[in-house]
């Protein structure tokens, strides 16, 4: 089988693996530069992490939060873009070795591919939880999410649907108070027939606290304000298992079946298990061992940058690190094919703090040079700050669109859907107004009583 060699130009040949955060910021950074760049990625498009809990709860589009990475070439003429799965690196001969048939040569190669879901081990996870790393996951959980209402619907709340989310991260909390939210606010008006009652959110955490990384104030204040959501939290409690109809949990020694109908898995990445044919040094979590300039020991004009990377210092896997290691790889490139490698600085990140949401008007944040905020002031710059962080101008504007209708207008409950199954009834039904209506009053009657009782 004959292998295919794309035509490489003669200047230095810079590719880059992955079109995240680092990539894109060293891709950027790299514009002016006298190099050609090819841009590889499994993906045609980038997507924006930490809003796919939205699209999951059906709050914003999976368009609201993608970028067509082949964009890229409308400002930048120096760069094309590549789709293709990295299959193994031959570092003597500098070539990258595609699935398909495919190689690239390469002058300098940065690898910025980001990581993957981490189950741990646990049983059943893998099988039977959904992380939130990729877009198709966040419409499965949706779509899983509005098929069961709708069969509660028309079949009626034989049981309950517990929804569990396993992490007590800012993806976990996020998440939680996102599902708590739609189940107070939406729900009684867009299914007034069921039982918000019998809907159940539940957040598992190994630690005594959520939001382990923030300060002691405002892990209190998350842990308040899922509370305030009736969220279930789980705090000390360890996944033994995931089942198809739930999870095994320990807590103090005691173990105790959820049964759930959805396990949003929100904890733990490792490195994608591709990257063992790539022969290069991994260390915790399979991620690619670096020196104090990103680039990878041992190799010669190497680099990794992002989460995929572990360096001498430990960073957040987060957003900033990744774009200011992209920028800094740029920038030692640049100053190499000038010969002045030797005069630029190791690394250093500049840490410009870190946030999290819990719901509308609820946020806690630590940001540089600022006091610690929650509530209002802390929700206003999350959001703020995610919309600027989209790539290009037709995300910001449908995300703010979006998230306006949801969070500004109060009669506003036009979640986003997708395609759900048919619904067969399992009995014989004839639905009137009158029947729709008795089903309402069942369900308040229902909340009268339980409120009587507390």
């Amino acid at each position: 089988m004959t292998e295919r060699q794309p035509t490489m130009p003669k200047r230095p040949h810079v590719v880059v693996v992955g079109g995240g955060f680092g990539g894109l910021a060293l891709v950027r950074k790299l514009k002016r530069a006298d190099v050609s760049i090819t841009l590889i990625d499994r993906h045609t498009y980038n997507t924006f992490q930490p809003l796919l809990y939205q699209v999951a709860t059906a709050s914003l589009n999976p368009g609201d939060i993608t970028w067509f990475l082949r964009a890229v070439r409308s400002r930048q003429r120096n760069v094309r873009f590549l789709k293709g799965i990295v299959t193994g690196i031959d570092h003597d001969q500098k070539l990258l070795r595609l699935h398909g048939d495919v190689s690239v040569s390469y002058d300098y190669l940065v690898l910025a591919n980001g990581v993957t879901t981490n189950f741990f081990g646990t049983p059943g996870a893998e099988d039977f939880a959904i992380p939130l790393y990729k877009r198709s996951q966040a419409l499965e959980v949706r779509d899983r999410l509005f098929a069961s209402l709708e069969e509660f619907a028309i079949n009626g709340q034989e049981s309950d649907l517990r929804i569990v989310v396993v992490g007590g991260g800012a993806t976990g909390v996020e998440t939680a108070g996102a599902f708590a939210e739609f189940r107070n606010n939406d729900m009684p008006t867009t299914y007034p027939e069921l039982d918000r009652a019998r809907i159940h959110v539940t957040l598992l955490e190994m630690a005594p606290d959520v939001l382990g990384p923030f300060h002691e104030k405002l892990r209190a204040y998350a842990k308040r304000s899922l509370e305030k959501r009736e969220v279930d939290l789980r705090l000390n409690t360890a996944v033994k298992e995931v089942r198809s109809d739930g999870v095994l949990v320990e807590h103090d020694g005691q173990e105790e079946f959820l049964e759930a109908g959805i396990v949003v898995w929100a904890t733990g990445v490792t490195a994608h298990p591709t990257v063992l044919d790539w022969n290069v040094p991994q260390g915790r979590g399979g991620r690619i061992e670096v020196d104090e300039h990103q680039a990878v020991n041992g190799l010669e004009n190497t680099f990794a940058i992002g989460d995929i990377s572990i360096g001498p210092a430990s960073l957040p896997q987060l957003a900033q690190p990744a774009i200011q290691g992209g920028k800094h790889v740029g920038k030692l490139i640049k100053a190499d094919l000038k010969g002045k490698r030797a005069g630029v600085k190791p690394f250093k990140y500049s840490d410009k703090g870190t946030m999290a949401t819990i719901g509308k008007s609820s946020a806690v944040a630590e940001i540089t040079h600022l006091p610690r905020l929650t509530g209002f002031p802390a929700w206003i710059i999350w959001v703020g700050l995610h919309v600027a962080t989209l790539l290009g101008n037709r995300n910001r504007l449908a995300t703010m669109i979006n998230l306006g209708s949801k969070y500004l207008f109060s009669g506003s409950h036009n979640a986003i859907v997708g395609e759900t199954p048919y619904v067969v009834a399992k009995h014989e039904m004839h639905i009137t107004p009158a029947v729709k209506k008795a089903q309402v009053r069942r369900v308040e009657a229902r909340k009268q009583a339980q409120s009587a009782q507390k």
